[in-house]
């Protein structure tokens, strides 16, 4: 299993950033992953780092590790430019995007605010989720180079995973059915989703083995420990600002 850092971008600065990455690096942690949020105020800062910029830069700035959005709003890109926007990441990074996908937050959550602020409808539940089936679609027509009559789009060599964001049943089940991974919060239901995610892979008539499943987790040994043996490829730990430190206490936590 991989143990992966989460980098909260609210009210951060790339200086921390850049410095909180080559620490990762430095620690021997396997990739950074960043929330995608456009106004701070939905975490009650007073800012927030976009993530595809930041996800970007650091594709330079660390060239050993994992990149991804945990996990992009399909509501804040257009799915056609982002497919372009995914394979020239993809090239600029050598092939280290894990392209994390999912539904954004719905009606209820404080997340809508930054939706409505924009312009941005927030549909229910089922309309949500179609939009992710939608944006998977066109991620990979896309990919493909060709859309109609029009050739010459970026095709990623190869591909970067798809890891579409799922706290239920029906979005593991989409996960599994149409994506390559999936991310979902550790928990009591975490062996429940793994099973439906699987299944569903398989039913899709690929290898429910190469589905990459990644979970929340905390900085123990034996939380992780507990994690590997349900399955899960990519444990991914929060990390808030400043990063330098909670890698540091991170490390010497999970090596104790």
């Amino acid at each position: 299993m991989r143990v992966d850092v989460l980098f909260d971008p609210f009210a951060a600065r790339w200086t921390d950033v850049r410095d909180g990455a080559k620490a990762a690096e430095a620690s021997g942690f396997d990739g950074i992953w960043l929330y995608d949020h456009l106004a701070g105020a939905v975490h009650g800062a007073p800012d927030v780092l976009e993530c595809w910029t930041t996800l970007s830069a650091l594709a330079t700035t660390v060239t050993g590790l994992s990149l991804g959005p945990l996990v992009l709003n399909v509501a804040n890109r257009d799915p056609a430019t982002l497919a372009v926007m995914a394979a020239t990441l993809q090239e600029v990074s050598a092939g280290r995007l894990l392209l994390g996908l999912g539904a954004g937050g719905g009606r209820d959550t404080p997340y809508a605010a930054e939706q409505e602020a924009l312009g941005r409808a927030v549909p229910g539940d089922v309309a949500r989720r179609r939009s992710v089936e939608r944006a998977i679609a066109t991620l990979r027509t896309v990919w493909s180079g060709t859309v109609g009559p029009v050739t010459g789009f970026l095709r990623p060599e190869p591909g970067p995973p798809i890891v579409v964001g799922g706290f239920g049943p029906k979005m593991a089940e989409l996960a599994g059915r149409l994506g390559d991974g999936m991310n979902v919060p550790a928990g009591p239901r975490l062996a429940e989703l793994i099973d439906i995610a699987r299944r569903a892979h398989a039913g899709s008539g690929r290898d429910p083995e190469r589905f990459v499943v990644t979970a929340s987790a905390s900085a123990s040994r034996r939380r992780l420990a507990g994690l590997e043996e349900m399955g899960v490829d990519r444990a991914v730990i929060y990390v808030a600002p400043p990063y330098t430190e909670g890698i540091s206490r991170i490390s010497a936590a999970i090596r104790t």
